[in-house]
């Protein structure tokens, strides 16, 4: 008779329960709290206000711009993987995790330097003529999503380097027998199989850019309020945990409602390439 596995899973559903589920739980909770009982009072003073509804699509503007940012500089690099040899491959996921491996808010200082009036960016634009006179990214969304592109950018190399790793070069080669440019062969062929590394990618960006709150408080500045940022003003500055809990769940909804629109399209994809 086979043994249950069960005992052996029940040690990750203990923990699971103790610090993700019960944490999320306290938190809604919070977030309908109201001197008289359960009340949605909290979330008709959020979505009430137009300054937290334009906080809200400015946070959803940055996660998408830096999504956008990391596909265009995640695809070629995950592309130069494939096709290179073993020395190449080394170097390139040595250089992709390599960042990883230090702190995110060592890296968002670091990004000060770069976006700095002193800094290579200004320095090369001057060079170049581009501009009069040293002028500084810090402070401004442009800046911003520089670095958080840099920051996430692993998040979306790793998937697709994963897809292309099982992806046999011989389906390139029968489409250059076809007689399929290397665009085509890129839009028609290898566009669709690393679609699905594409999506958790965007997923794990997407996430990621939406609640980073150092990098967004000290590159984009006091000027470019995240929700992030309004959640900590609520909790450490206006002490107001309930109306702090219910932006937390506005933005974990968020999040959720990408999350499952993008698993969705993933398992439409998969059940259409089975077909």
């Amino acid at each position: 008779m086979k043994a249950s596995g069960f005992p052996y899973v029940l040690p990750m559903l203990l923990l699971s329960v103790a610090f993700f589920a019960t944490p999320l739980a306290v938190l809604v909770g919070f977030s309908f709290a109201g001197s008289g009982g359960a009340t949605l009072e909290h979330y008709a003073r959020f979505f009430g206000d137009a300054f937290n509804f334009r906080v809200l699509v400015n946070t959803a503007r940055l996660g998408l711009e830096t999504v956008i940012g990391t596909t265009l500089l995640g695809v070629p690099i995950a592309l130069l993987y494939w096709h290179g040899g073993r020395n190449l491959r080394q170097v390139l996921i040595f250089l992709t995790l390599i960042p990883m491996l230090t702190s995110n808010v060592v890296r968002t200082f670091a990004w000060i330097v770069i976006l700095g009036r002193q800094g290579p960016i200004s320095e090369a634009l001057v060079g170049l003529g581009l501009v009069g006179m040293p002028t500084s990214l810090l402070f401004t969304e442009l800046g911003l999503v520089m670095a958080m592109c840099q920051i996430d950018l692993p998040l979306i190399i790793l998937p697709l380097i994963a897809i292309l790793s099982r992806t046999p070069v011989q389906l390139t080669e029968a489409a250059q027998v076809s007689g399929a440019g290397p665009w085509r062969i890129l839009v028609t062929v290898l566009l669709p199989l690393m679609l699905p590394g594409l999506l958790a990618g965007w997923i794990l960006v997407f996430a990621s850019t939406s609640s980073s709150f150092v990098t967004q408080a000290v590159i984009g500045g006091a000027r470019n309020v995240y929700v992030p940022q309004l959640i900590y003003r609520e909790v450490g500055t206006l002490f107001d945990w309930p109306l702090a809990s219910a932006i937390a769940v506005v933005l974990l909804l968020s999040t959720g409602c990408l999350l499952v629109a993008l698993t969705m399209m993933s398992r439409h994809r998969r059940l259409v390439g089975h077909a």
